[in-house]
C-alpha cells in the first residue's frame, strides 16, 4: 500500500452532471501521480453526495493499493444514470462516469 504524505498538491475539476456540478479534487504525489480523489456534489447528507463520496473513497483505496489508473478508469467510464449531460467532446452519464472521464483527460490522454 502506498503511504500518503502529510502534504499533497491538488487540482480541482468541476464537471457538470445531470445532478449538479461535481467537484473532483485530485491530490498528487510529487511525481504527479494521483493518490487521492475527493468528490463533492450537492448537500452533505444527501444520497447524491453519498454516491460521490463513495466514488472518491474507493478510487483512493484502489490507488493506495497500486491498482493501475487505466484499470480504475475503465471500470468507471460508461456507467450510465438517468440524467446525462454533454461535457466537452463527450457525454457525462453519471457521477462515476464523470470522475473516470476527468481522470482520463488529466492522466491518460496522450500517453
Amino acid at each position: 500500500m502506498k503511504d500518503r504524505p502529510e502534504t499533497l498538491k491538488s487540482i480541482v475539476t468541476c464537471v457538470p452532471t445531470g445532478l449538479g456540478k461535481l467537484y473532483i479534487k485530485i491530490s498528487e504525489l510529487d511525481n504527479g501521480d494521483p493518490i487521492e480523489v475527493i468528490c463533492t456534489i450537492g448537500k452533505s447528507g444527501s444520497s447524491v453526495m453519498a454516491k460521490a463520496e463513495v466514488t472518491g473513497r474507493l478510487i483512493t483505496l484502489a490507488l493506495h493499493y497500486r491498482i493501475p489508473l487505466a484499470e480504475i478508469v475503465e471500470q468507471l467510464i460508461d456507467i450510465s444514470g438517468k440524467e446525462q449531460i454533454p461535457w466537452h467532446d463527450t457525454v457525462i452519464k453519471s457521477i462515476p462516469d464523470a470522475v473516470g472521464k476527468a481522470l482520463q483527460r488529466r492522466y491518460l490522454e496522450n500517453t
